[in-house]
């Protein structure tokens, strides 16, 4: 079976999908109509080459080519008139910014989901678990914190999938996410990539974003546990220090184990799968019909390109 380093992401009645040379996204519109939007890839440099920085800058273009794709299948969504009036604000910063203001839009968005993701997910647990009566010096009382702060760590990120889960865009969006796990599987099999062929694979997938994520949690609790425990800016600023290269090991990890068929590599991988339980959701005909065609357009003639 093929393993491809093909991924992408669920959007508003839409999909991202990046392929080894372009991005494409396809969205559904209101009258029925599928519309792509593909963007040539710039080259992969030598960073895209090092283990650890590969995981790195891979995160954080994958960052900015979703909120692209987002901010992109939003303008499809009907909204009330009222809305679209500009303010005078609004009318400035489009004066001021030009042609640049959609960019900066995009990336300043970026800077602002990392910056509430770092707060929720890595400071929040931090200073909650900076409460726990034991030791900051002793070994024991190190992994014990950090211990703590991890199982913090978990519980406010499936808190906020399980809330989220309750909204019904949102339950739109994990079904998009469905759609592009199995296309992926069925294209990985070698089989045509039709609707019936598409629906019998999984929703889960090993190589998925939402995998990635619970790997950065647990790998979080082993390298803050070996940099110690000491006081709470101190502990702060070691966190946001150590987050690219948590991400970085994270990513080596996911590609391991995304390639490997052994029963260690199946153990890392099951929580993330058993995730995905909550972050996906079994496709329609039509939004299988969407990811098929975002599939088939990053697809290039050489058929080794997108090995994982």
């Amino acid at each position: 079976m093929k393993k491809t380093n093909i991924g992408g992401q669920a959007l508003i009645e839409g999909l991202l999908m990046i392929g080894p040379k372009s991005a494409v996204t396809a969205i559904r519109k209101a009258n029925d109509e599928i519309i792509i939007q593909k963007k040539e890839l710039p080259p992969k440099g030598v960073l895209s080459k090092i283990p650890i920085i590969r995981g790195i800058t891979g995160f954080v273009r994958q960052m900015v080519l979703g909120m692209k794709a987002l901010m992109y299948s939003a303008e499809f969504v009907d909204i009330e008139e009222e809305a679209d009036k500009p303010t005078k604000f609004d009318k400035f910063i489009e004066r001021l910014l030009g042609d640049k203001l959609k960019d900066g839009v995009i990336y300043f968005s970026v800077i602002i989901a990392i910056i509430l993701g770092v707060s929720l997910f890595i400071l929040l647990p931090n200073f909650l678990a900076g409460f726990i009566k034991a030791g900051k010096t002793t070994g024991g009382g190190v992994i014990l914190r950090n211990l703590v702060e991890g199982i913090i760590r978990i519980v406010l990120f499936l808190t906020y999938i399980a809330l989220a889960s309750k909204i019904k865009d949102i339950k739109r969006i994990w079904q998009y996410h469905g759609a592009e796990h199995k296309t992926i599987h069925c294209y990985e099999h070698a089989e045509e990539l039709t609707v019936q062929n598409v629906r019998k694979y999984s929703t889960k997938h090993p190589r998925c974003g939402t995998s990635f994520l619970f790997l950065v949690m647990i790998v979080s609790i082993i390298v803050f546990s070996l940099v110690g425990w000491h006081g709470r800016w101190i502990n702060i600023l070691l966190r946001i220090l150590l987050i690219p290269l948590v991400a970085g090991i994270s990513y080596e990890l996911l590609k391991i184990a995304g390639r490997s068929e052994r029963k260690i590599m199946k153990v890392i991988n099951a929580p993330g799968l058993a995730l995905q339980l909550m972050t996906t959701q079994e496709p329609d005909d039509k939004q299988i019909e969407v990811a098929i065609e975002a599939l088939k357009s990053v697809l290039v003639e050489d058929k080794d390109a997108d090995n994982w």
